[in-house]
């Protein structure tokens, strides 16, 4: 298979479903929102508020605001430009930084918050219903409908335990700009709702309406996950073993390593010393596609020497629980490697592969190598999506090397034919669907 063939590929979070719920300041929304998260009682799913897109204020601006004189609750207060960016990148599958915004400084901070692969995005504010960029990414359109003295009551309570008002400027506020911006923005944004929910969190027939609608859309998004398995896979049982698939030279050593491995009699002492020392030979092969360059030095004898000095540094990704297996062999061989790791499980109903935790090494899309490690590949679901959560961080697709014991060629190839610059390193060829045996055996649980 040529490396420069490639197949599309979207993970399970890629066309994230987003809702938009729309309402006036103190209408509920967001409690409308933990509700409809409560009842769905599924993980990935995230509450995004607009009030983390305001922008940035002027010094003459900022001075308003603390005299409660600023116009927090017109549209041109949010900064769409880049809240539809973010949302772009959450429906492409990609990683979000959501800007955090302080109601008492009345100022955006430096510091953002990541958001990465969520199945469901609960977008909730005023105005969440007012640009059409954002309408185009909804999925579903929300309003929330209430009495307008309870909303002035609800906002009272919120910015004064909340956000550090007095009651007098809040006062000062919704008669200003909250009540009349109310009639002139954010109440059309009714005529676009696909759904108006009066009563808040207490109208349990809309949220169940609400919960159901997503769920349908899940369960349709998770069929065509499947099915797109399906066809890698079946595209990679029809190709040759991908030329980036490297499998170690069986040596006398290694066929003896592999033989201590396979027997069921080996001890549990031998097994992890034998597997330490595979590991240690499959990173040193994985060390060879880090970046190199001539570098010349004077030996203890005095001659010059012409060698190589790396130019890059070099980061590994356990993918849990299996990979844990790997970490002994790789610390003897790189001691000061920078580790991260990621948790893939498959969904017992589903079978489809789902990323539970993901924690990174910062910087990771500067090193010059990644690795990533599992002491398996059988269907090469979970591998695809540990690669996929690396592109997304930035990592160039060339700089990552899957580092595995054992591999079936349909995986491979199902990786490699969506990702076809990435490289597997592989101390033996095994069959595909094989049970996962060697960590179980390393871990003795």
């Amino acid at each position: 298979m040529p490396t420069t063939a490639r197949n599309q590929y979207s993970p399970p979070w890629g066309n994230a479903s987003i809702i938009g719920v729309a309402g006036s300041s103190g209408s509920g929304k967001t409690s409308l929102a933990l509700t409809i998260v409560a009842s769905l009682n599924l993980p990935w799913v995230v509450i995004l508020s607009m009030d983390s897109f305001y922008k940035p204020l002027t010094p003459e601006q900022s001075a308003a605001a603390f005299r409660n004189e600023y116009d927090f609750d017109s549209p041109e207060a949010i900064d769409f430009d880049v809240l539809v960016e973010q949302l772009r990148a959450i429906k492409q599958g990609k990683v979000a930084e959501i800007p955090v915004y302080s109601f008492e400084k009345h100022a955006r901070l430096e510091n953002t918050t990541t958001i990465y692969s969520p199945h469901v995005v609960i977008l909730e504010g005023i105005f969440a219903l007012h640009d059409q960029r954002v309408l185009d990414l909804l999925d579903l359109k929300i309003f929330a409908e209430a009495d307008a003295d309870l909303c002035l009551s609800r906002r009272l309570v919120r910015d004064v335990k909340e956000r550090g008002r007095d009651i007098d400027g809040c006062i000062k506020q919704w008669f200003g700009f909250v009540k009349p911006n109310f009639y002139k923005y954010v109440a059309p944004q009714r005529e676009c709702a696909d759904i108006i929910v009066p009563r808040g969190i207490e109208n349990k027939v809309a949220i169940a309406m609400i919960s159901h609608q997503i769920q349908r859309t899940l369960t349709t998004k998770s069929t065509l996950h499947q099915a797109e398995l399906q066809r890698l896979g079946q595209i990679a049982e029809e190709s040759p073993l991908s030329p980036n698939a490297i499998v170690l030279e069986q040596t006398t050593q290694l066929k003896a390593i592999h033989t201590m491995l396979l027997d069921p009699g080996t001890s549990k002492e031998d097994y992890i010393f034998y597997f330490d020392r595979m590991v240690a030979l499959l990173i040193s092969k994985a060390i060879d596609f880090l970046p190199f360059e001539p570098h010349q030095v004077m030996t203890p004898q005095g001659y010059l020497y012409m060698g190589l000095h790396k130019t890059a540094d070099m980061s590994a990704v356990v993918i849990l629980r299996g990979g844990s297996a790997f970490e002994t062999g790789l610390r003897r061989t790189i001691p000061d490697c920078r580790m991260g790791r990621i948790l893939i499980q498959t969904n017992a109903k589903t079978g489809e592969p789902e990323l539970h935790y993901r924690s990174l090494p910062s910087n990771i899309k500067d090193d010059g190598l990644v690795m990533l490690l599992d002491p398996q590949m059988s269907t090469g679901g979970a591998a695809l999506m540990a690669v996929r959560v690396l592109v997304d961080h930035g990592v160039p697709e060339d700089r990552i090397v899957f580092v595995t014991y054992m591999a079936g060629p349909i995986g491979v190839n199902r990786v490699l034919s969506v990702f076809p610059d990435v490289k597997v390193v592989i101390a033996r060829m095994g069959e595909d669907m094989e049970d996962r045996w060697v960590e179980t055996r390393y871990m003795g649980c």
